[in-house]
Parts: C-alpha cells; structure tokens; sequence
C-alpha cells in the first residue's frame, strides 16, 4: 500500500471519526435540551386585582379634585365609575412600563402581536408570542397566577419552563405586573397565530451544557417567594435605582460588572461594565447621553442589543434615569466578567 493511500486512509478515518463524534454531541445536547424543556415547575398560586384598584390615597383625592367642579353640598364623585378610573390609570401605567423598564416590543412586536424575535440557522428561530386580545394570543385565559408564572418566573401554565427572560422580571411588583396586563388588555386586537419556537445546534447546546439556564430553573427556590404589591416609592435614590436596574441583569449580570451575554446572539459585543470601574469619569450627563441619545462618553454608537434600548429611556423621566444613576454609582468597581 502507498504512502499517500495510507494517509488518505488515515485521514478519512480521523474525520469519520470526528463526523461520529459530532453526530453524537448533537444528538446528546438535543436530547438533553428537551429534557430541560420537558421538566415541570411547581410554582406559588398568587392572586392580584387587573387593574389595580384605586386606593382610599387615590379617591380622596380624585373627590378634593373635583371639588371645585361641582355645587356646594353635592358629592364630587357621583356618578363616577371609580372603576373606569382605575383602569384608565393601569393604563397609562402599564404604557410608561413597557415603554421604560419593560422593553415587551423587543420580543413580542411593536403591536404585541408576535412574530419573529430572533433567527439564526445556529441558534434558531425564536418567536415572540400574541400578547392581545386577538385571534392566536397565548394569554387570552391567563388568570394573574398564570401571568405571574409566565412573566415573573419563565415557567408556562402547565408547569413547562418557558425561554423567557424572568429572571429580569422577578422583583416587578404585583401593582406593576397588572398595569402591563391592563396595558395589553386594553390594546387593539391582533389576529395573528405564532408558530412555536425551534432550537438550532447552538442553542440545544448551550442549554444542555447548562451555559445558558433557563429561568425556571436558575432559581427554583425563588418559586414560593412572595413579591411585592407596590414598587418602591418614585423617588431620584438608590432604593428605587435598584429596583430600575433589574431588567439589566439579563445582559449586565447580577454584579452588572457585564460580560459575554448569555444566551444572546453570538454576534453582540460583551456587555459594558455599569459598576464604577467600569464607567470610571463618566458623568450623570454622559449616562443620560448614552441612555436617550445611544451615544458613549467617548462619542461612539453603542452596538447591540444596546442601540436598540435608546427608544425606551428616551422616555424614562429625570426622576428614574437619576435613580438609576445613584444605584449605579452604590456599586462596588468590579473588573468586567470573561
């Protein structure tokens, strides 16, 4: 046998081999991804008002506010539906969140009807669900429980856990999570029937390696802890800072010293470093340049999934972007997560 067939033979054996190998990893990480996928979650049953009603604060007010509008010795409030009133304050409520701290359209579609949220022949095609009241919608029977298990802790009515970023949604409030709902509710309908989400080699990896750990299971003791009924007071502090920054953990990390993301598109830069040592002689001015502008200290565009927040803290308040900044600045400096 010659030299150069031996090689060839030799050669053809090693990639067969590496082939087989291959074939099998793929095989075990998909296997083991909907094993992952097919585990159940046992979750607390809470239960909250949609909307959230109004409150003795807020019906004492709405009568010394409408005082002046009506005859001396007639009841300010009748014939008010205090109801409608509070729905239309869910509203408006639930409107600044998704508009603020709760980017929902980066999933769901700039009308909440669904579609396409990402989609590589690697990772996959992941679709965003029907928040509406159309034809299609997931959500059309979600009690506040069901909602609850969804948005707060990535596990499915049926105890299935969902790819769905919960872990950033935990510390919502109960008055929070039924603003967002109202906010849905009260959307114009979208007949639209989304098709389920499917994993691409990267991703079945990723969740069978356990680099990317699916909300419902990150945490599972967080499942039966109880969650607030009220965010912290609107106030430019640390306290209600803090509470603004736990959507950014997703990216940033609980530390938010950043890194590469998890879970995100394998063409993202890492995430930036928002701990002191990471924005080292950035000012209140240039974080609220990057925030509504999407422009760095240094004058450079921030790159994905970043230039997209922009369009939301374009209209978070002075209030909020300061808070956000005073808990920011509590952190302790950390190096950034390899």
């Amino acid at each position: 046998m010659g030299v150069g067939r031996k090689i060839a033979i030799g050669v053809s054996g090693l990639v067969g081999i590496v082939v087989v190998g291959i074939a099998g990893t793929y095989l075990w990480a998909g296997s083991a991804a909907s094993g992952k996928l097919a585990d159940t979650y046992r979750v607390h049953d809470v239960a909250f008002p949609i909307p959230a009603p109004l409150t003795e604060a807020d019906v004492s007010a709405l009568r010394a506010e409408r005082a002046s509008h009506v005859r001396k010795g007639q009841d300010p409030l009748a014939g008010v539906d205090l109801n409608a009133v509070a729905i239309e304050r869910a509203v408006k409520r639930g409107k600044h969140l998704v508009e603020t701290l709760y980017p929902c359209t980066g999933c769901h579609g700039m009308d909440y009807g669904g579609g396409v949220m990402f989609e590589s022949s690697l990772v996959g095609r992941f679709m965003g669900p029907n928040l509406t009241t159309g034809k299609g919608a997931r959500t059309l029977s979600y009690t506040a429980a069901d909602w609850d298990r969804i948005v707060r802790h990535g596990v499915k009515p049926g105890g299935k856990p969902a790819i769905m970023p919960a872990n950033d949604f935990f510390e919502m409030s109960d008055r929070e999570l039924a603003d967002i709902v109202a906010f849905l509710r009260a959307l114009p309908p979208v007949d639209r029937i989304i098709p389920p989400s499917t994993l691409g080699p990267l991703a079945k990896w990723h969740i069978a390696s356990g680099e990317f750990v699916l909300s419902a299971a990150s945490h599972p003791t967080k499942h039966e802890i109880a969650h607030a009924a009220l965010p912290p007071e609107a106030l430019p502090d640390a306290n209600f800072g803090k509470h603004l920054a736990q959507t950014c953990i997703g990216c940033h990390r609980k530390t938010l010293a950043g890194g590469p993301i998890a879970g995100g598109d394998p063409r993202w830069p890492p995430a930036a470093n928002l701990t002191p040592a990471g924005l080292s002689g950035w000012t209140y001015e240039d974080f609220v340049g990057a925030m509504r502008k999407g422009i760095r200290k240094d004058g450079t565009a921030l790159r994905e999934p970043m230039s997209a927040r922009p369009r939301f803290a374009e209209h978070m308040s002075d209030t909020e972007l300061q808070a956000l900044w005073a808990y920011l600045r509590t952190l302790p400096p950390q190096s950034s997560a390899p």
